[in-house]
């Protein structure tokens, strides 16, 4: 008994830990490769999420399967949010970069704060909540994140140089200037 509960609570860990990775990752400026299967890691934790046992409380059925569709449907509307509010640019051999603003992490926020409610309000019913279901809307807020970035991307042209980066020699000029 002691042992499951010791495996429950690493996995909870675990979960804990791969959704603040992920979160991190996609603050650094990132490569949004053309040909990248973009729905890859939103599948693999939508996987794990939906293996975890209780990802819906028994003993409150119809109460946890409500705050898991609203759940998934605040992690859409984040990934959108996110999504809408992360530059995009391409570089000059072609290759589309993204990066989350400051803007993008209000989004976070709020979407935090909204999950935090939802688990306070599940907690006030009675509602044991798993992190399944974070994981399950992380996946969701990956996924449509991730198609609507890959979706932006197709419309870019690759960026042309038109002047000196930072950095380079300025060319100076031959007379003398006047101090």
């Amino acid at each position: 008994m002691e042992f499951a509960r010791e495996a429950a609570r690493d996995s909870r860990q675990f979960d804990h830990l791969n959704v603040v990775l992920v979160i991190v990752r996609q603050f650094r400026a990132q490569q949004i490769g053309t040909g990248r299967r973009w729905w890859l890691l939103p599948a693999v934790l939508g996987f794990v999420a939906l293996r975890e046992p209780g990802l819906v409380d028994s003993h409150h059925p119809t109460t946890s399967v409500t705050l898991l569709v609203v759940e998934l449907l605040v992690g859409l509307a984040m990934g959108a949010g996110w999504a809408w509010t992360t530059r995009i640019w391409t570089e000059s051999d072609g290759t589309v970069w993204s990066k989350s603003t400051r803007t993008s992490a209000v989004v976070w926020v709020v979407g935090i704060a909204v999950r935090v409610g939802l688990y306070a309000l599940g907690a006030a019913l009675g509602v044991h909540q798993h992190g399944s279901a974070l994981l399950a809307a992380l996946a969701v807020t990956l996924l449509v994140r991730s198609g609507i970035l890959y979706w932006r991307s197709q419309s870019l042209t690759p960026a042309t140089a038109t002047g000196p980066a930072y950095g380079d020699r300025m060319a100076r000029s031959a007379r003398k200037e006047r101090v």
